[in-house]
């Protein structure tokens, strides 16, 4: 394989993008109108009533109100990730009931929605504008290559619990569905760059504007600098990460019915190594979509996208992987109590690994073939007040055969202030590549070797919540839930030691948020998660190491946050934020504390200072006491202008 080839190409998408950005905000800004240029200052605050009706589509694909979803769901706006000061989409969802959120070092996280959080998490699925961005490789998520714009971001909808009814495999956990603003609403020219002792350097430009009465654009580039992490003894750990991505968008509305959106982004960046070599990371995307509507309650779309990805860690693994997805969804109406969504996709993938002596994929490249298909309908019982979804996914995958997904969700409302609902569903985490196929050492005798009969691992789940909004300034919700997991990964005796499914295990929880408007000026969120894991061996495995991931997520969580509007254009957000011990890797308790202050120059001119886990000066989040690197205090300083 010609590594340099590939890395070639997707550091050329990348400086398209940069000098693509950089030729058209030279372009004479009054070519846009005034009317499409809006400040933070203009743009219009949702109230807490609106929020609660805001429109979801991530648990049907398809629109409905939030607060009449039958699922545990949770939005987070633009104007959340701007008052939060995260830098990044692991930042945006740390304030989440049920999503745990641990930084490893100056670009890895661990994450994972009720339980089993590892650095290879693979129960939750993540979605960029519906393209599915984990690796088949371990069924996860290489967050430090999901770097994206951030003002771009419209809202990003989190559910906790399985969603592989209409999401499919590795849905099991939870769904984190990233959804972009339109080109439409990114008009005129945007300029944010600032720095600090981590965040050492980080900016960014983007540019809008029209290409017809009807078809908007827009391109941007961006660039980061990140400090390396620390030891438990202050050293340095030699892990400083810098990351530059470009890319652009297209919205174009042919007509009231069909409307055309094109987009794609490009990244290139380096991860400092103490020896024997930087890692590096590129890739780059291209994703087309093509949405007709036929009435308000029917339409149908047809999304494709191609994504490339390359890394190379030396000296113990490379991989290239290669990702062509079609996928067409279309809704329509059964009389006047059947709403119904279903939809057909394909995805290919070619994947190369570049073994060592270390480990080895075998075989080193592998095509895979993924068919799905699913149908949900849903059924108003009684209208306004009850309704019955009924659904299944099912999907071909190469390695376990077919797979089926079904669930049951019932939603009564019996006022319009509040919800109440239940939930039963079946999901499955699909084998990946590191399940059936890896082998360490590359040569044998080998000491591990992945299991060439892994099968799916199965979550059975059951579900039961309540949403209400007592008064127009102050929201409520609770979600629990009770999950049957069969066939977990295991690690069976050997020699040598082979990848099994030998572990069951059942989990419970309680996850529960609310949101007060105390004034016209003071918002204030609360939040608690509570979690109990616990995974036994079946009868037969000879497995005497796994069950201790049960440890490795927090039993309990918390967080307060507080959101200022004060005189003189001045914002105060704070947030306080517990997370609990994890036994296991002996990581302590630890409370962070974050705090943004920003003041509003004018209406284009925006400055913020942020401080980030102020309450010491570094701790652990996740890793082995030996090799853990500990995260830092961080203080940086932000300027946005608009034009």
């Amino acid at each position: 394989m010609n590594w340099t080839r590939y890395k070639g190409f997707s550091v050329g998408v990348v400086r398209a993008g940069m000098v693509a950005a950089f030729v058209v905000v030279s372009l004479p800004v009054a070519a846009q109108t005034n009317d499409t240029i809006q400040s933070p200052a203009e743009l219009k605050r949702m109230s807490l009533e609106e929020l609660f009706d805001m429109e979801v589509t991530s648990v049907s694909k398809k629109p409905e109100r939030l607060s009449e979803t039958a699922a545990a769901i949770h939005v987070v706006t633009s104007e959340d990730i701007e008052r939060s000061g995260a830098l990044s989409i692991p930042e945006a969802l740390r304030d989440i009931p049920g999503v745990e959120v641990a930084r490893i070092d100056s670009r890895q996280y661990a994450i994972t929605a009720r339980g089993f959080n590892s650095t290879t998490a693979n129960k939750l699925l993540v979605l960029m504008d519906g393209r599915s961005v984990y690796t088949p490789l371990y069924s996860g998520v290489f967050w430090d290559a999901q770097d994206v714009f951030m003002q771009d971001i419209e809202r990003i909808e989190v559910i906790r619990g399985p969603g592989a009814t209409v999401w499919g495999a590795n849905a099991v956990n939870g769904v984190i569905n990233i959804i972009s603003k339109s080109a439409e609403e990114t008009q005129g020219l945007l300029v944010t760059g600032g720095g600090g002792n981590e965040e050492q350097g980080f900016g960014g430009v983007r540019y809008g504007g029209q290409l017809g009465s009807n078809a908007f654009f827009r391109v941007y580039g961006q660039y980061s600098n990140r400090d390396e992490s620390v030891f438990a003894n202050g050293n340095d750990a030699g892990d400083r990460f810098q990351m530059g991505q470009g890319g652009f968008r297209v919205d174009w509305r042919a007509s009231d019915e069909n409307l055309f959106t094109l987009q794609g982004d490009g990244y290139d960046g380096t991860v400092e190594q103490l020896a024997p070599g930087d890692t590096t990371l590129s890739g780059a995307n291209v994703l087309g979509r093509w949405t007709h509507t036929f009435s308000d309650d029917s339409d149908l779309q047809v999304q494709s996208y191609y994504d490339f990805t390359d890394r190379e860690a030396p000296p113990v693994f490379a991989e290239t992987l290669h990702t062509f997805d079609l996928e067409a969804r279309y809704r329509f109406p059964i009389g006047t109590r059947q709403d119904i969504v279903c939809g057909l996709g394909y995805r290919l993938t070619v994947d190369h690994v570049g073994n060592s002596t270390v480990l080895a994929f075998l075989p080193a490249d592998l095509t895979q073939n993924l068919f799905t298909a699913f149908v949900q309908d849903e059924i108003k019982i009684v209208e306004d007040r009850l309704n019955l979804t009924l659904g299944s996914k099912v999907e071909h995958n190469d390695y376990s055969g077919f797979e089926y997904e079904p669930s049951v969700r019932l939603a009564w409302t019996p006022s319009k202030a509040q919800t109440i609902w239940g939930a039963v569903s079946r999901a499955v985490r699909a084998p990946s590549r590191i399940d059936r196929q890896l082998f360490v050492p590359a040569n044998p005798p080998f000491l591990l070797a992945g299991g060439a009969d892994f099968d799916s691992e199965k979550l059975y789940s059951f579900e039961l919540g309540y949403k209400v909004e007592p008064t127009p300034n102050l929201t409520a919700s609770i979600a629990t839930f009770y999950n049957i997991y069969d066939d977990l990964r295991s690690l069976e005796s050997g020699p040598p030691f082979v990848i099994g499914n030998g572990l069951e295990g059942e989990s419970y929880g309680v996850e529960i948020e609310a949101t007060q408007r105390v004034s016209d000026w003071w918002l204030v969120s609360v939040g608690y998660t509570f979690l109990d894991l616990q995974l036994h061996t079946k009868p037969g495995s000879t497995d005497t190491t796994q069950e201790g991931q049960e440890a490795d997520s927090p039993r309990n969580q918390c967080f307060l946050k507080s959101r200022m509007d004060l005189p003189h254009r001045l914002q105060f957000d704070a947030t306080v934020r517990y997370v609990d011990v994890l036994e296991r890797l002996q990581v302590p308790a630890y409370v962070a504390f974050d705090v943004r202050i920003a003041w509003q120059a004018s209406e284009n001119l925006e400055i913020a200072i942020v401080g980030q886990n102020l309450g010491d000066p570094q701790h652990p989040e996740f890793g082995m006491p030996a090799t853990r690197r500990e995260v830092e205090r961080s203080i940086y300083g932000k300027v946005t202008c608009r034009f």
